[in-house]
């Protein structure tokens, strides 16, 4: 039985992993890393810095500098928030009204710090239709490291196997099923691949089509 949703931010409530997809290619270039391509930003998608640092040093060698980059990008990211807004994703006010209705707990577990996950979706209109809003920045390892959805089932106090976690990337994904949420992806910049599929409870094309799977439960 569904007790709680706990929905990712970047990719799945809002529309910004295609400005850090951009961002990250553009950062990387001023660093002179002219060969970092966007299949190496999407590698970094709601990954823990740490473990981030290693694979881009792994893969451009020691002196790449991951947190200075990433300084570059979080400006270049701002500068194109600022211009082009905060979309939602389609169908969050319908998920989040269907839940509600059904009484089933809601939460957010983040890889973006606290303070600017609550200043986007309080923009978007959504901040105050979660019961628990948690941060990988409050848990010792950022995705896909479990941490963070055990924190967040915590704080919601329901048990990892009646949630579904709602996410994009596969280092969400993998942190989900790590903490033995129900994890569902709905795709964003990536489908899912071979690797992927076996740890999934469902793909959905929108947040809305998540009442399908309720409903069947």
């Amino acid at each position: 039985m569904v007790r709680a949703v706990i929905f990712d931010m970047d990719g799945v409530l809002i529309d910004t992993e295609k400005h850090y997809n951009i961002a990250w290619c553009e950062a990387a270039k001023q660093a002179g890393y002219t060969d970092f391509t966007r299949e190496h930003a999407l590698m970094l998608r709601s990954c823990d810095a740490r473990a981030a640092s290693k694979m881009m040093k792994g893969i451009f060698g020691e002196q790449f500098d991951y947190f200075a980059i990433r300084e570059i990008r979080r400006t270049i990211v701002a500068k194109r928030l600022a211009k082009y807004g905060l979309e939602k994703k389609p169908g969050i006010d319908e998920i989040l009204a269907f839940l509600h209705k059904k009484g089933i707990k809601t939460a957010v577990a983040t890889a973006t710090p606290l303070e600017l996950t609550l200043q986007h979706l309080e923009k978007i209109g959504v901040k105050d239709q979660f019961d628990k809003i948690v941060s990988a920045k409050q848990v010792e390892n950022g995705k896909p490291a479990p941490d963070v959805y055990l924190y967040a089932c915590e704080q919601i106090g329901e048990q990892p196997k009646d949630c579904i976690a709602v996410e994009d990337s596969p280092n969400g994904i993998r942190s989900a099923y790590a903490a033995g949420c129900m994890p569902v992806m709905v795709p964003d910049l990536t489908e899912p691949d071979e690797e992927l599929k076996p740890l999934l409870y469902a793909v959905v094309k929108t947040l809305a089509d998540i009442q399908g799977i309720i409903g069947k439960e």
